[in-house]
């Protein structure tokens, strides 16, 4: 029941933050130079046809009292309609929301299974030439922007060698019919089958581009964790007592080293969302980050707050869903008592 109660009051704690996410989104993009009605009728339009747009997105009532029905419409879980694709904001989130949550997940899963042995054997190896070309290919990840590595394997794997495709991502349960090149009259299984390649062979380039930052940064706090778990009392004990160096690590170290790394996933979804906008831009990925890309372009009010209230929501999520794991892997957690 701790955990329980602990889920619970983290999710009423979210309100209050999500609530400040859309006030601040609100009033900024009000205050985005620039008029949404003549992006959509032209620069002059007539004054019956802007009144009528105004009207309907009630860009005519004042701006608190836009705000507070925006608040109302958010609490009955109506996210408005889209001022630029003239459909409702949820309908567009949910079309583009598996893309961006499948390029995250993967780039999450690429810096966890890159960096935790890199940190590993960095911190075995102290000193070493293996440590020193972890370190640099850290520092390199850390400080090299993101577009720039797309850009460079753009240029590398897609235009010069050929290997890749540079555009879009293909998600691995599409109907194959939906895919080019899947064939019709294939037994279901063999056309799945061509979707999943083609969704791998899609994936590859993004999810390097997004996940090299983290991996860099998980690298280096893999490795400090580990040097400091390896130079504890009861590791040396244990080889004191003839424990092998590969029980010691799996054993003793490798779990107790985790719990750093695992706070620093949840702080990395910060600039995973933030990576994920420029990502999809440069590889032409019809995500979240492009459709926020859209609607700030167009001034596009609804959907602007709608997009950014569920990035609020993933990142909100992602840190309990953080702080929740923390007692799978350290026993000594307990969520008992917790207000």
């Amino acid at each position: 029941m701790g955990r329980l109660r602990y889920t619970a009051s983290r999710l009423l704690q979210a309100i209050p933050v999500l609530i400040g996410v859309v006030t601040i989104t609100f009033f900024l993009t009000d205050a985005i130079p620039g008029d949404p009605v003549q992006i959509m009728l032209g620069p002059s339009p007539s004054a019956q046809q802007a009144d009528a747009i105004r009207a309907k997105f009630g860009l005519d009532q004042p701006l608190y009292v836009r705000y507070f029905n925006y608040l109302l419409d958010v609490a009955q879980g109506q996210l408005g309609e889209s001022i630029y694709y003239g459909v409702p904001v949820s309908q567009k989130i949910l079309e583009r929301l598996p893309v961006t949550l499948f390029l995250l997940l993967s780039s999450f899963a690429f810096a966890l299974l890159t960096a935790i042995p890199l940190g590993i054997l960095s911190a075995k190896r102290r000193n070493e030439p293996t440590d020193h070309v972890s370190r640099v290919v850290a520092l390199f990840g850390v400080s090299t922007p993101s577009f720039w590595i797309g850009l460079m394997l753009i240029i590398v794997f897609s235009y010069n060698l050929g290997w890749l495709p540079a555009t879009n991502i293909v998600l691995p349960w599409a109907d194959p019919t939906t895919v080019d090149a899947a064939s019709n009259t294939a037994p279901w299984y063999i056309g799945q089958w061509h979707v999943i390649v083609t969704s791998a062979r899609h994936l590859v380039l993004p999810m390097i581009t997004l996940g090299t930052l983290q991996m860099a940064a998980f690298t280096r706090i893999e490795r400090s964790s580990m040097l400091e778990v390896l130079g504890e009392e009861y590791v040396k004990l244990a080889r004191a007592y003839g424990v092998s160096e590969f029980t010691i690590v799996r054993k003793h170290a490798f779990r107790n080293a985790q719990l750093p790394l695992l706070t620093l996933v949840g702080l990395q979804l910060t600039s995973a969302l933030g990576g994920a906008v420029l990502t999809e831009t440069v590889f032409s990925i019809n995500g979240m980050g492009r459709l926020i890309i859209t609607a700030i372009q167009n001034q596009d009010y609804p959907l602007v707050m709608g997009t950014t209230l569920v990035f609020g929501i993933v990142f909100v999520v992602g840190v309990i869903v953080t702080d929740l794991s923390y007692a799978y892997i350290d026993p000594r957690v307990s969520f008992e008592g917790s207000e």
